[in-house]
């Protein structure tokens, strides 16, 4: 059977959260974020260095733990929270006391879009995670009935060989040149 590959923790920010991931390479980090630009190669993913990131991450390998970018919380594989939005910028002293437009005033923002294309994101992760472990495990079925074959393979030639030895020395032993 194959041997088992040592996970190791990623971390990267992607969008509002900072994430981190326990996988054997750099390539499956990658996909199990979803991502198809190599994060690793302009610095904005790396190594986890963080003990209690690189422990959470382990308890659920293969799994993309997030918690708000920035914050110090404890990663999850569904935060509850969102990121705090950025502080508003500061208006200029001429600007304090109007009012804006009534044109310009925006509606507050509705997660309930966000949310739910996240929860189809995280289900298509959570099935492409359970696919390659079947694909794994019948890898591993694979691997262990070709070595298999190769040793039938190895013993069946050694005896063929050891007959064609004999049946020259037979056949030399016979012909007189032995």
């Amino acid at each position: 059977m194959a041997k088992a590959r040592r996970l190791k923790v990623f971390q990267a920010r992607l969008g509002f959260y900072d994430t981190v991931v326990a996988v054997p390479s750099q390539a499956a980090a990658l996909r199990a974020w979803g991502v198809h630009q190599n994060l690793f190669a302009d610095g904005q993913a790396r190594i986890a260095d963080d003990r209690t990131a690189v422990a959470a991450a382990e308890a659920h390998p293969g799994k993309v733990l997030k918690r708000p970018a920035g914050g110090r919380g404890r990663f999850e594989i569904d935060p509850t929270t969102l990121p705090e939005p950025p502080p508003a910028p500061r208006r200029k002293s001429a600007a304090i006391g109007r009012k804006p437009p009534a044109s310009a005033a925006k509606p507050a923002a509705d997660h309930a879009a966000l949310n739910a294309a996240e929860a189809v994101l995280r289900d298509l992760e959570s099935a492409r995670i359970a696919e390659e472990a079947v694909l794994a495990k019948r890898q591993d079925a694979l691997d262990a009935e070709k070595s298999a074959a190769q040793q039938r393979y190895v013993q069946r030639r050694k005896a063929a060989v050891a007959a064609v030895t004999s049946a020259r020395k037979r056949f030399r032993k016979a012909v007189g040149r032995e």
